[in-house]
């Protein structure tokens, strides 16, 4: 199975090194020096991995070949891919690739079907879900353990607890109106003192 694990960025310095947009959890297994890297377009490549460095919070990468500015400058929006055994897990338990949570149904604890994952957004905060629902309309569910309680891969489902307005427009609202009629106040925050 291939897997997108970087994107190579623009060129550092005049000796062929580039910043490389990481998209993998494991950077020191997928983009370590002597990896060969399969391109995205195609004809860039493979790359094999030189050295790598981090400058900055970015790593730089330089690949073999390439040994001047121009050369890096030409690698510049490539797709750098890996070749990954299907059956490989991430090393922590509750970590998950893609590919592994493409296609999961999604349902609640009681078994009521949501929807099913057709995509994996990652944002800079948290990874989102993008689910179908059956009527073909979408969902983002916050990929957290507050609310993604199960990842179930030989029963192909994610178990959701989803808090209240995340799958439905059914969200409990309470305004400080509603309070003050219940409990027969007139709402008000002002306090009277008794004459005496």
């Amino acid at each position: 199975m291939q897997l997108v694990v970087a994107r190579v960025g623009r060129a550092h310095g005049i000796k062929g090194e580039v910043t490389v947009e990481v998209r993998t959890d494991e950077p020191e297994l997928r983009l370590s020096p002597g990896a060969v890297l399969l391109t995205d377009p195609a004809s860039a490549g493979p790359l094999t991995i030189e050295t790598g460095r981090v400058h900055s919070g970015r790593l730089l990468v330089r690949f073999e070949g390439v040994r001047d500015r121009n050369g890096a400058e030409a690698l510049r929006n490539t797709l750098l891919i890996a070749d990954v055994d299907p059956d490989e897990r991430p090393e922590e338990d509750d970590e998950y690739y893609d590919h592994q949570l493409m296609d999961l149904d999604v349902v609640l604890a009681d078994g009521t079907e949501i929807g099913r994952i057709t995509e994996i957004s990652h944002l800079p905060s948290q990874d989102l879900f993008i689910v179908e629902r059956p009527d073909g309309t979408e969902l983002m569910i916050p990929f957290v353990e507050e609310i993604v309680t199960e990842i179930d891969l030989e029963r192909q489902r994610a178990v959701i607890d989803p808090p209240p307005g995340l799958i439905d427009d059914r969200a409990e609202i309470a305004s400080s109106r509603d309070s003050a009629e219940t409990d027969g106040s007139d709402g008000s925050d002002e306090s009277r003192e008794e004459e005496s």
